[in-house]
């Protein structure tokens, strides 16, 4: 028999949906704040995951996914397990065209939080204690920042090989060995047993059709791979790389690439020019 699933004190019994805050913040201003997260459940036991989006209020490409799948009615007739979904973490930062909260703090560098701390710290920590009890793994959708257009990738630590599994479940153009960093999502949350993945496509603050589709439809395979949904989800055709470097011009000016978005190059290849922009 399914597990209960408790979030801020309501039950959520197995064959049920509903629609819960994960808490109440109130802002200077005195206004009222709540963050919902959308859970679904069958009533056959098996898996609980956990979708998040919009750690950075900017990042709306994963705000976009997670839209969609709440939209398609995806995990309306789950075959087992349950599916936690949150759209839109850093609400006050999405409502504001920003990346980071309006004390200037990054919400995915305030983990694991804290119960009187800032206004990050509190929802970090209770991300950390109402939502992450409650789940196996995860998926975290983000963006890449302002003028960075990534290439849709999953990001996971290749050491735990659980990690390395669930992101070839999911599947993805580029699955990346990539590092924890301190006091983010990812990192807390493998400290206590819960593999997250990390997925990155696109760029801040502008829709990327291959992002989004490329990130409802690896959610799609993870679902059907662990026989939580039976559906017609596309194959990917995964790359595994296990380091990566940024490639740095040695002067500046305008750049014009030569090659298509994604596409494969090699050492010595010219990609692109540097111009002027003087026209010298």
């Amino acid at each position: 028999m399914p597990k209960e699933i408790l979030i801020n004190n309501q039950v959520i019994k197995p064959g049920k949906e509903a629609e819960v805050n994960l808490n109440v913040y109130r802002l200077p201003t005195r206004t009222i704040m709540e963050i919902p997260v959308h859970v679904f459940r069958s009533v056959e036991d098996g898996p609980v995951l956990l979708l998040t989006a919009g750690l950075h209020g900017d990042e709306t490409n994963g705000i976009e996914i997670v839209r969609q799948l709440i939209r398609g009615n995806y995990f309306k007739n789950l075959l087992k397990g349950s599916v936690l979904a949150m759209p839109i973490i850093n609400i006050i930062s999405f409502l504001n065209g920003s990346r980071d909260l309006p004390d200037g703090k990054d919400l995915n560098r305030c983990f694991p939080g804290s119960q009187s701390g800032s206004l990050g710290s509190r929802i970090a920590y209770d991300i950390m204690n109402e939502i992450l009890p409650q789940v196996d793994f995860g998926v975290d959708f983000h963006t890449g920042g302002a003028k960075i257009n990534n290439y849709p990738q999953v990001r996971c630590v290749f050491s735990d090989n659980r990690n390395l599994e669930l992101a070839k479940l999911f599947g993805s153009p580029f699955i990346i060995d990539s590092g924890y960093r301190e006091k983010t999502f990812r990192h807390e949350a493998a400290k206590k047993g819960k593999a997250i993945l990390v997925y990155e496509a696109g760029e801040s603050m502008r829709f990327n059709k291959l992002a989004i589709d490329e990130g409802v439809n690896g959610c799609l395979r993870l679902m059907k791979n662990l026989g939580m949904i039976d559906a017609e989800v596309p194959s990917c055709d995964t790359h595994i790389i296990g380091d990566t470097t940024w490639v740095r011009a040695d002067m500046s000016g305008l750049f014009r690439t030569m090659k298509k978005y994604g596409s494969a190059v090699k050492k010595n290849e010219v990609i692109g020019t540097i111009s002027d922009p003087y026209g010298e």
